[in-house]
This record gives C-alpha cells, structure tokens and sequence, in this order.
C-alpha cells in the first residue's frame, strides 16, 4: 500500500492517463495488431462490410472454404445454390451471381445458420446469424480483400 500521498496522486494520474489513451486508441479504431492502413483497409470499400480473415473463421467454416476451393464434394444438398441475396446486405448483382455453401454448426440436426456465400468475381462473405449480418472474407487469408 502507498502511504504517500503525493506519490498515489502520481500514480492515480498515470493509470487514469493510460485508460484514456486506452479509450481514445480503440474509439479511433487503434489496435496491438495494427491498425487500418490505405494498404490494409478493415472495410471492403464495394460491400462497406468489414474484413474477416479466414484464419479468423470457424474451423468448421474454414472447412467450408477449403472444400469450395477443391469444388466439392459437399456434404449438404443444396450447398452451391444460387443465392438470391434478398436481404441486400451485398453488393446488388443479377440473379445467379452469388451462391451460398452451408458450414456446419455443431449441435445442430439441420443446416443451422452458418453460411459462406461467394460471388462469381471470387469474393466470399461469411455470415453467422442466417444472413442479418456478413462479413468479407479477405482473399488472401488475411492480407488483402
């Protein structure tokens, strides 16, 4: 314990000082990983969704992508229909342009809600919640959109 007055003062200031920087780096999109550059945006700039890498993904999704890139096989029967992308969370293209592959959820008896959707200019989004939401998948596995 600090019996020092002065010296807790001191202290007190430079941990208030520290969660302020703290505060102002993550309200301002700074990270320990780095933080978004011209060269590495964190948004696809077409979608305006943000960039997940595939290292980031679930196994099972990364599963799903590994098999998308062999063409098959796939375990469920409608993996690779088209999508119709009636939510328009992604960019609007003619019907066809985009096709959708389940990822497997663990515990679930059906499909379950997991989905990575491509598109015929080779872009992947990765949805989680049944298509409310979709994230980029970033080409390269994480460098590059």
């Amino acid at each position: 314990m600090i019996n020092n007055p002065k010296t807790a003062r001191i202290i007190a200031a430079i941990v208030i000082a520290m969660l302020v920087i703290t505060l102002a780096a993550s309200l301002f999109g700074c990270s320990a990983s780095g933080t978004a550059t011209k060269d590495k945006p964190t948004k696809d700039p077409v979608s305006g969704l943000a960039y997940v890498a595939v290292a980031d993904l679930p196994k099972e999704a990364r599963q799903t992508v590994e098999l998308i890139d062999k063409g098959g096989p796939y375990p469920y029967s409608k993996d690779g229909v088209v999508f119709g992308n009636f939510e328009k969370i992604l960019p609007k293209q003619d019907r066809g342009y985009y096709h959708e592959f389940t990822v497997k959820t663990p515990g679930e008896k059906d499909r379950g809600a997991r989905r990575i959707v491509t598109g015929k200019g080779d872009e992947r989004y990765y949805t989680d919640d049944h298509y409310k939401s979709f994230r980029r998948i970033q080409a390269d596995g994480g460098t590059d959109g």
